[in-house]
């Protein structure tokens, strides 16, 4: 077998469940914790208006701390749109998804994907820079977090040596040059793989914990 056919079948087939075993893991962990009984009467019952009021709000920092965190946080959105659109918006990418699911949606303009790429590339060696010049992030990280940092722009590196290559139906068409292919769809692979065990799980599980904290500050009357 190829490496190429590797990457297409067996790789793929096996990140998925990794994924999905994964997901399903963290969250039954989440929610099987026990919960200590409240007998306190609450002041609300809207904990679903407050779980939803806290992921809203808690997209952007505390008015209090935007003056020092501005920049960081400007720069994780830029890096996560791009992300998004980089994966979303290139028509190889739309076509790889349609192959899976039978979902497809436009393509995004030639423009909007250049913009993606660098704003993806530029924030993710920026919040690369600030982890290793920074006493305390330099402190505080570990494996999963240089790991993760690898892991995701891994994808974007192996990208950029096939985005010039010929495409016929979603797909590089050369067989001349099958192992760039292959490279780059493992290293998405191991993206998807890794994401649920790893520090990368923040992109479902923030939700779960806004929502919590919202729901239980809202059943103690008191505002996120």
């Amino acid at each position: 077998m190829e490496l190429l056919e590797f990457a297409r079948g067996p790789g793929l087939a096996i990140a998925l469940a990794l994924f999905a075993i994964g997901t399903v893991w963290r969250l039954a962990g989440i929610f099987r914790r026990p919960v200590k009984p409240d007998y306190s009467e609450p002041r609300s019952t809207a904990l679903a208006a407050g779980a939803l009021r806290a992921i809203v709000t808690r997209m952007w920092h505390p008015r209090n701390f935007r003056s020092r965190t501005l920049v960081g946080t400007l720069n994780a959105y830029g890096y996560h749109v791009g992300l998004a659109i980089v994966f979303f918006g290139f028509a190889p990418h739309i076509a790889f998804v349609e192959r899976l699911t039978g979902l497809a949606w436009p393509a995004a303009p030639a423009w909007l994907f250049a913009v993606a790429v660098a704003l993806t590339f530029i924030g993710l060696f920026y919040a690369l820079m600030v982890r290793l010049t920074s006493p305390v992030l330099r402190l505080l990280s570990n494996f999963d977090d240089w790991a993760s940092w690898a892991i995701t722009i891994a994808p974007m590196v192996t990208g950029m040596a096939v985005i010039m290559l010929p495409i016929e139906q979603g797909y590089p068409a050369s067989p001349a040059s099958p192992v760039p292919v292959a490279i780059h769809l493992l290293s998405f692979e191991l993206l998807i793989a890794w994401l649920p065990f790893s520090k990368l799980a923040h992109a479902f599980l923030v939700f779960v914990s806004r929502g919590y904290t919202g729901a239980a500050f809202a059943r103690k009357g008191a505002d996120l």
